[in-house]
């Protein structure tokens, strides 16, 4: 997952591992709170990304076919970051590992379901995401954006 440089919005490429493209994601531009949409490579809408405003720390809530797919929310008063991944039912994930550092994994149950590693040497921030072939990539995806623009925001 790589994000375009010089974008007036936010913009993140979606490649598989033979670097073939296969979705991308499109902020909205002069918008109140992130609104982002993410799309599979033929341009069809497989999520939808809004941040929640007034609300205690950073709160994402991903949509996928109008329902409510899971809330991203970055837990306050950590010593390190700390974000889980609250879906519906008792699947929900932790995201664990260095935050600062831009290494981390997506825990589900006690099990790695994803690991997230960032290119150092590159222009634009490039992410390598690795998820279990029987989890959801859209939605591992979708939550690796949401933790990127938390962290930039806190950055700046």
């Amino acid at each position: 997952m790589r994000e375009k440089v010089f974008s007036f919005a936010d913009r993140f490429t979606i490649t598989n591992a033979m670097d073939e493209p296969v979705g991308y994601i499109e902020g909205k531009a002069l918008s109140i709170g992130d609104k982002l949409r993410f799309y599979d490579v033929r341009g069809q809408e497989v999520a939808y990304i809004e941040q929640k405003l007034m609300t205690w720390g950073p709160t994402y809530e991903i949509y996928r076919n109008g329902d409510l797919a899971a809330v991203v929310k970055k837990k306050l008063f950590k010593f390190t970051p700390t974000f889980t991944v609250d879906v519906p039912g008792p699947d929900d994930l932790t995201v664990e590992g260095d935050l600062w550092e831009h290494e981390y994994f997506f825990v589900r149950h006690g099990k790695t379901v994803a690991a997230v590693s960032k290119k150092w040497w590159s222009v634009a921030d490039t992410y390598g995401v690795d998820v279990l072939e029987d989890d959801d990539h859209v939605l591992i995806l979708a939550s690796t954006v949401v933790i990127d623009l938390v962290q930039a925001d806190e950055d700046r």
